[in-house]
């Protein structure tokens, strides 16, 4: 029983890393060389060879903007727990995160102004 459990929390979180990756248009290379390690290692923990370990699994939730939960197979939503972010919040804020301080400003300024919130700021 114990190995039987052991295995649904491994196919649970390599199936979710790969998934992960595969979505961010990466190859396993690319995230192996994101987590400072070798290309074979990485591969064992997407492949469900090797357990993945706690310190690798909090960059991998860092890296792309998901909860260890969700890595974890706890949670299927990849912000983990209850979330009143929908799915495409989530993803406009994936992308923010993703910019430099400069482009952050002028999206904040271009939602403002979509949003209207510019002119009334302006005329008061």
């Amino acid at each position: 029983m114990k190995k039987y459990i052991r295995t649904v929390i491994l196919l649970s979180y390599y199936k979710r890393i790969r998934d992960l990756r595969e979505d961010s248009d990466k190859n396993q290379s690319d995230i192996a060389e994101e987590l400072s390690m070798q290309l074979t290692q990485y591969g064992r923990y997407e492949r469900g060879e090797r357990e993945l370990p706690l310190n690798i699994a909090v960059q991998l939730a860092k890296y792309y903007n998901v909860s260890i939960d969700y890595i974890a197979g706890i949670s299927s939503g990849k912000q983990g727990g209850d979330t009143s972010l929908s799915p495409r919040e989530c993803e406009l804020i994936s992308i923010f995160r993703a910019l430099d301080e400069f482009e952050k400003g002028q999206v904040v300024e271009r939602a403002k102004v979509l949003s209207g919130e510019h002119n009334k700021n302006s005329r008061g």
